[in-house]
This record gives structure tokens, sequence and C-alpha cells, in this order.
């Protein structure tokens, strides 16, 4: 280049930060913005493949020109399974873009002619103090990863964090927002939740305990109940709620006041508190109806009266 100008050095500076560095430079932003749309494709891809089925045996069947018959009628896509896997790939495609242009600002110092030495060992020193200030929001977005890829959860879903449960109503990588029954909305950090109960998956079941009196026929009343339940099972209203048909699985335990009786039926996810509170008022019902008894605690109570004349001396009387 000295050679070109004539040992001309300040044409030659003037060609190398107009003329050579802008070149690099557009190559560098060129590049990262490449890399950056196939970042988005490519992860979007992988997110989509790692968390959705591959397509079910019957579709690739049909591919080979196989001939199904039409009561087979191929799987559903679940759309729980998709509106996580773009969750998933949201996450991951920020991620994966901040870390591109980074690399690419980097470069660019490079070429205007930055020492990145020293900017390096300051980053290095600064990153070090903020990872340990920031352990646990890492281990927060970890979490939060994780439980978006497992499906531990989704929006909508009936959860127990332990110590907060409620109605899942945001998933965010760091923190999990709940409202419970009583309306409070919690949130929950995503790495300290040790455990997750999910009550609105897949299915539920809805668990119902009556007590009867101890003199109560067993017999009558386990009738009573299923007749009640069974009529539930038929009703138009909750027909499309329980899956199965209610079980009486016979008596629970003897208690102090009566003894219980256990019932169950297995239900669609999220649908087990209705159900249990129409069984509840179709049982009282029925039971009124048969004259059975659901007892309540009694308890027999004697009162001294010191007043009493036929009281002999130096002895208590009593009266009921």
């Amino acid at each position: 280049m000295y050679d070109q100008f004539g040992n001309n050095t300040t044409v030659a500076n003037l060609t190398n930060w107009f003329v050579d560095r802008p070149a690099r430079i557009a190559v560098v932003v060129l590049a990262a913005f490449v890399l950056t749309a196939l970042a988005r494709r490519w992860v979007r891809r992988f997110t989509t493949r790692l968390l959705t089925p591959k397509g079910d045996g019957l579709a690739r069947l049909g591919k080979l020109g196989a001939e199904l018959s039409e009561a087979i009628e191929p799987a559903e896509p679940d759309p729980r399974r998709a509106a996580r896997a773009e969750s998933a790939s949201a996450v991951l495609t920020s991620t994966t873009i901040v870390a591109i242009w980074v690399i690419a600002a980097l470069t660019i110092l490079g070429v205007v002619g930055i020492q990145l030495g020293p900017l390096l060992a300051g980053a290095g020193v600064a990153g070090v103090a903020i990872g340990f200030g920031a352990q646990s929001l890492v281990k927060d977005c970890i979490a939060g990863l994780f439980m978006l890829i497992e499906d531990q959860y989704g929006i909508g879903d009936v959860v127990d964090l332990g110590e907060a449960s409620g109605v899942v109503e945001e998933i965010s990588l760091r923190v999990t927002v709940l409202r419970g029954i009583d309306g409070t909305v919690w949130h929950v950090p995503n790495g300290v939740v040790q455990r997750v109960g999910n009550r609105s998956q897949v299915w539920s079941v809805a668990v119902l305990d009556v007590d009867v009196a101890y003199d109560t026929d067993l017999n009558q009343a386990r009738t009573m109940m299923q007749r009640a339940a069974d009529e539930l099972f038929v009703e138009e209203e909750f027909a499309d709620n329980l899956i199965d048909p209610p079980t009486v699985l016979g008596i629970e335990s003897l208690g102090a006041d009566g003894i219980t009786l256990r019932l169950t039926t297995k239900v669609q996810p999220g649908t087990q508190w209705a159900v249990q509170r129409a069984l509840r008022e179709r049982i009282k019902s029925t039971f009124d109806a048969a004259g059975i008894e659901i007892p309540f605690p009694q308890r027999t109570v004697w009162v001294r009266n010191d007043s009493d004349p036929s009281r002999p001396e130096g002895r208590g009387a009593f009266g009921s």
C-alpha cells in the first residue's frame, strides 16, 4: 500500500480508515445478520423437533402409500406442546442472537484498533463479580428453561409449588406467577421450586368422603351413594367432565362420630372441584330422602348442681 501511493503515509492511513476498515466492518455486520437469520431458523427447527412429535406412525404409513381404514384417524396435534416449543424457541433464539452480536461488536472493536486485551480482562473481572451476585438469577433462568422443555406445567394449570399453590397465570425464565384461590398473586422464582404438583394435567380424580352414623345400614348407604353418582354421570352438564363412571370404594375410616365412605371418579383436568361439589349436593339430597343420617359431633354434658337439697353431704350430685 505504501508503494502504491509513493510512501505517502497520510494517504495510506486515510485509505485504511475510509476504505479498508469500513469494508471489514461491513463484512462483520453482514455476517452477523446472516448468522442471526440462520440462528432463528435453525433454533426454531431444533426446538420444534425436540418438543413436538416427529409425526405419528399412521401419517408415515400414509406417505408410503399404505391404505388406512377410515375409522383409524391420526392423532391431533397437541396445542400445548406447540406453545411450549414456541416459548423455548423464543428464549434460545434471543440468547443465540445476543451471543452473535456480542462477538460481532468485539470483532468490530478489534478492526477499529481498540486493544481488546485490557477490555476483556476488565470484562472478565466484572463478569466474575456479576456472576457471584447473579447466581440466583442464573439458577432461576436455567430452572425455568428446563420447566418449559419438560412441560412440568403450563398457563391455566392448577399447581402446588410447595409454598404457594394456585392457577398458573404467567411463566417466564425467572419466575412463575400463580393466583391463589383467594385471589392472591404469588411470584415464585423458578430456582426455588423443589417440587411441582400439577392437578390439571392429562386427567384428575374427584375424591369424595361422606360420613354416616354408626347405626346406618352400610349396604343401603353405598347403594344410595352409587345411585346419586350414577345420576350425575349421565347428566348433560357433567357428562363431558367425567371420564370413568364413579365408584364407591367402601369404608375409608372409622371415626369418632361416624363411618367414612369414599367415592372416586376420574375426571377431566381441573374439573374435580366442581364435580365434588355437585356430588356432595346430590348425595345429601339422596341421603335425606332415604333417611340416612350424616352425623355431626355430639357430646353429653353433665352439669353439677351444688344447691340440690337432696344431695348427700360430702358428695356431688350431677344432672343431665
